[in-house]
């Protein structure tokens, strides 16, 4: 009785040795004999021991953290950008078959494209374009890692770190711009206000009458403020009479 409890749970092992089971985002590669066989899942899979072996792979999306590359732009700064790449195995022969470690192989490839890429531009451009830097990135990555049967989905450039000497650097050359602007603005207001002054000008010398309207409205607006001193431009047609008359006979 008991060799035969011995080989019933012998048995049962094996039956259960046999069978696995995939869930819905796995897959098996199977290799029968050392040679591929096709892939299985998911759901119930039978595999014979010894003869069989089954990989299982993961078909998930895998949110890789590139770690931060020592970057010099084209512009010669330095600089240490990290990034994140998000890939999902698509084909999981090749990825069981073409690449040892699939996750190792998308970093480092990660890591090189990232300073590749960003080495060709200008610190400028890390700041202004990294949706266009980010899908670069995601065509190249998506390239290098199509033979294994990784499809790289999107790559988002997380943090641009700069040295203190060019933080301030270019927190003064944004004060500079902003002055620039200022003075621009300020130039600007200036041929304005004399276009607007030349057109007043020359709309009261058509219309006498107006301009002495706007000298009584001069004299109400200054009755209005507290001051002492009050002067009253005069016109020089009232003024040329009285000069004529002290002039010797």
């Amino acid at each position: 009785m008991p060799f035969i409890a011995i080989v019933i749970i012998f048995v049962l092992f094996l039956l259960f040795s046999f069978i696995k089971v995939l869930n819905e985002y796995e897959r098996g590669v199977m290799l029968s004999l050392g040679r591929f066989t096709g892939i299985k899942g998911p759901g119930i899979v039978i595999v014979i021991p010894v003869i069989q072996q089954m990989r299982r792979i993961d078909l998930r999306v895998v949110v890789l953290n590139v770690p931060k590359q020592d970057i010099i732009t084209r512009d010669n700064v330095s600089v240490k950008v990290n990034a994140v790449v998000y890939f999902r195995v698509v084909d999981p022969g090749k990825a069981v078959l073409q690449v040892t470690n699939p996750m190792e192989a998308t970093s480092q490839v990660a890591q090189t494209t990232l300073r590749s890429v960003l080495g060709q531009h200008e610190m400028d451009d890390l700041l202004s374009q990294r949706d266009k830097l980010n899908s670069d990135i995601q065509v190249i990555l998506d390239q290098a890692t199509e033979a294994w049967g990784i499809k790289v989905a999107n790559v988002e450039i997380k943090d641009v770190d700069l040295d203190e000497s060019m933080i301030r650097a270019m927190a003064k050359q944004a004060e500079a711009e902003r002055t620039r602007r200022a003075k621009i603005i300020h130039a600007e207001g200036e041929a304005q206000a004399a276009q607007t002054l030349v057109e007043a000008a020359a709309n009261l010398a058509r219309q006498p009458s107006a301009m002495q309207l706007r000298y009584l409205q001069t004299l109400a607006d200054i009755s209005h403020e507290k001051t002492q001193i009050i002067v009253f431009p005069l016109p020089l047609d009232l003024i040329k009479p009285l000069l004529g008359s002290r002039e010797p006979g």
